[in-house]
This record gives structure tokens, sequence and C-alpha cells, in this order.
């Protein structure tokens, strides 16, 4: 019987918080390429068109490989590849060699996602949602820490000194490669999910395509919220950006302890359950962010974000168990292919605002949680692998 072990899902949660920290620091640098190279905003656009392809769209495949052989190279290699690929991005004089410095960067970030979500589901014990909260957190810091890390290093030394940020991935590169044996799953383990190995239940399918679709409701929210609250507050209400970008680091924040402390909530009552709970509560918390103001949005916001973001690393188990021959796969399809679709919805919104303004763009936003809510409520988990809810 597999095991909890904190220890290994700790070393697995740094690795993804690396990762997550070249994705989150890309944006930082748009200005800085953009001035760099004398681009256009169309050309620093498809920038993160690249990255969003090569970084999400792109984890099923490497799910789909880590499915047919355990490939635990891809562990160091993706975050070797994820810092490599973007502390060079200072480099380049050509836009082409830029894009393939962003591409490489990308593919690491994806490589790394599948088969370590996949590998922490063989160290979580009887607590699989719990389990993959410690993993996933790691990411949520990652991507809140990214930003801080690359216009720090820039502010202090300068845009030419981005090759010094490539630390943390050597170093993180040269631990899990000392500490080996520690994250291999056990052998029995491994053979035991492929022989009695719960092969996908009668309708595994239809409920995997729910649960992508919820998925991409919740992030199409996360960041439609994060792309037009600064719009909102700034550009309609004249207000502090300052105040603006602390509304959405709390955001932001809560989301990070969200995954944690739904995770427990989870393997107690269900993961239905959460997911059912997380996508109604939005539903009426949501339309308060044009009623409240001050310290009171501060903490709604994060109150938002954590109960929106706590089904994050329960959906990942979900998929898991839908479909248990291909863990990789749907470890792929839940946080690369699903979030990376929720990320692209969000040009819908850019429509909207184009044509109705930033503030029914973002009133729009009060339709998802309940479309959300909706396919939750005709979702069916298996009921063995499901707590009561």
């Amino acid at each position: 019987m597999k095991k909890f072990n904190f220890r290994v899902l700790l070393l697995l949660s740094s690795g993804h918080m690396v990762c997550d920290l070249y994705q989150g620091a890309l944006p930082a640098v748009l200005p800085f390429l953009k001035d760099h190279l004398g681009l256009s905003y169309t050309m620093t656009g498809f920038i993160m068109i690249v990255a969003n392809f090569a970084s999400s769209i792109l984890q099923p495949v490497f799910g789909m490989l880590s499915d047919k052989k355990e490939k635990g190279f891809l562990l160091p290699a993706g975050v070797l590849a994820a810092g490599v690929g973007y502390s060079l991005l200072s480099l380049p004089s050509s836009y082409a060699a830029m894009l393939a410095l962003v591409a490489v960067s990308g593919i690491g970030i994806a490589s790394y996602h599948p088969e370590g979500y996949k590998t922490a589901g063989f160290f979580t014990g009887d607590r699989p949602a719990t389990g993959m909260s410690v993993f996933s957190v790691g990411g949520n810091l990652g991507l809140a820490l990214g930003p801080v890390m690359a216009i720090w290093t820039i502010s202090s030394f300068g845009f030419n000194a981005l090759p010094l940020v490539v630390m943390p991935s050597l170093v993180f590169t040269a631990a899990i490669i000392a500490l080996r044996k520690t994250v291999v799953p056990p052998a029995r383990a491994v053979a035991a999910g492929r022989e009695t190995g719960r092969r996908a239940a009668k309708g595994a399918y239809t409920s995997l395509v729910l649960t992508i679709a919820v998925v991409v409701m919740r992030s199409w929210i996360q960041v439609g919220i994060m792309a037009y609250i600064p719009f909102y507050f700034i550009n309609e209400l004249k207000g502090d950006p300052v105040y603006a970008a602390k509304l959405v680091s709390v955001f932001l924040f809560g989301g990070a302890i969200g995954t944690l402390a739904g995770a427990p909530v989870a393997d107690k009552y269900g993961h239905r359950f959460l997911l059912r709970a997380s996508m109604f509560v939005t539903a009426i918390l949501f339309p308060l962010t044009f009623l409240l103001e001050g310290k009171l949005l501060l903490v709604l916001l994060f109150v938002m974000g954590a109960v929106l973001v706590a089904t994050f690393s329960v959906t990942v188990v979900m998929a898991q168990h839908l479909l248990p021959e291909n863990m990789g796969v749907a470890s792929g399809l839940m946080t690369g292919f699903a979030i990376g679709v929720g990320g692209v919805g969000v040009t819908l919104l850019g429509v909207v605002a184009d044509h109705f303004g930033v503030t029914a763009a973002l009133k729009s936003i009060a339709l998802l949680p309940v479309t959300g809510l909706a396919l939750s409520l005709i979702l069916r988990y298996p009921p063995e692998r499901d707590a009561p809810g």
C-alpha cells in the first residue's frame, strides 16, 4: 500500500516552484524584451502565445510519453530547460532566436508537470488530495515569486544580468539528481497500478470531459480577474495602480492558501463535493466585487482566490482516478490543456471590453462560475473513488 511521504512530495513541490518561477517571470520581462529588440505590441503578444502553447497545451503529449514508460529524467531535464531557456532571453539579437528560447523554457515546464504530478501520486498514500496539494502549492508560490525574482534582478543588475536567474534551476537539478533514488516510485506500487490497474470505469471519459470543462471555467475566472481587475480600477475608476496590483497579489496569495486548505476538505467530504462548493461560493462572492472597497475588497478577493483555487490539486486527483492507467495524460490534461484553454478564453473578454467596455467584460465573468456549477452538478464521479457528496 502506498504511504504518505511528505519529504518526497516537498522535493517534487520544490521543482514545481522552480519551474513556475520562470513561467511567472516571463510577463515581467516583456517590456524589456520589447525595448531590447524593438518589437511591436503584436510581436510582444505573440511571445506569450508561444509560451502558452509550449508550456501548457503540450503537457498531455509529455503525459503520453510518461505513461508509456517511467521517465524520471523529465524531472531534472524539465527544470533545467525551463531555467536555461528563460535566463538566456537577454542575449539574442534576433526575434526568432528569442522565441526559440521561450519555446525551450516552455517545453521544459510542460515536461516537468505531468511527470511530477504522476510521481507525486505514488507518494500521497490514503490522502491523495492533501498530498497533491503539497505538490501543487509549489507551483502557486513559483508563479507569485517569479515576477519578483525577475524585476529584482533587472533593477539591481540590469537586463543583461538575466542569466543570473538560472541558479534556482541548477540547484534543483543537482538536488534531484543526487536524490534520484528517493523519488523513484516504489516498484510494487507501479506494478500494482498496472496489474490490478483500476481500468477506466464506465462513463469515465464523459466525466473527464466534464471535469476538464469545469477546470476551463475555473482558469477563465482566475485569469480574467487577474487581467481585468487592474483595468477596472485604474482605467474605469481612476484608482491607485498600487492598490490595483495589491488586489491581484492578494487574490493570488489566497489561491496558494486555498490549494492547501481545500485538499483535506476534499479528502474528508469528497472531491466532487468540493468542486461543486467552490463554484457555488464563487458565484455568490463575485458580484460583491462591485459593491465593496478598501480593506473589505482585499478580504473578499483573498477569500475568493482561496475558494476558487481550492480545487486545483483535487481536479488533478479526479482525472488520475478517472484514467488510472494514463495518469500522466490525465495530469497533463488538467494542469496544461484545460488551464491553457481557460487562459485563451480570456481573449473573448477582450472582445467584450473592446465593444462594451472594461466594466462589462469584468461583470461577464459572473456567468462563468454559474456555468461551472451547472457542469459540476451533472458530473458523475466513480462512487468507489469518491467520498460522500
